[in-house]
Order: C-alpha cells, then sequence, then structure tokens
C-alpha cells in the first residue's frame, strides 16, 4: 500500500466507528469532485492545444452586443 492510503487508513481507524463511514463517503465524495475537476481542465486545455479556444474581446462583445438590439 502507498503511504497515503496508509495514512487514509490511519486516520480512518482513529476516528470512533460511528464516525468512519461518514467520513470515508466525504473523502469519496472529494475525491470524485477532484476528478470530475480535473477530466473538465484536460478537456479544455485539448481545446486549447487543438486551437478550438480564441483570447476574449470584452470591447467587441459590447459592440457587438449593443449592434444588435
Amino acid at each position: 500500500m502507498s503511504s497515503a492510503i496508509e495514512k487514509a487508513v490511519e486516520a480512518l481507524e482513529l476516528l470512533p466507528e460511528d464516525m468512519q463511514e461518514s467520513a470515508a463517503d466525504y473523502l469519496l465524495s472529494q475525491a470524485r469532485k477532484f476528478r470530475a475537476l480535473k477530466d473538465a481542465i484536460d478537456e479544455g486545455m485539448a481545446d486549447v492545444d487543438a486551437g478550438r479556444v480564441v483570447p476574449w474581446d470584452l470591447d467587441e462583445f459590447l459592440k457587438l452586443t449593443r449592434t444588435k438590439r
């Protein structure tokens, strides 16, 4: 086991038994959120690398919206 896993197991074991399940659920939910965020960032960076992202010019955007009224 890696040291990170060992630390997580030790931390859970130090908690009272009635808190272990909710602590493990919380850790798992945070890991899933992290994974989803990482995947979204990776997808965005792939868009940048593929040239599908262009710089955004706020002044140009505002001019465009004012002419479409």
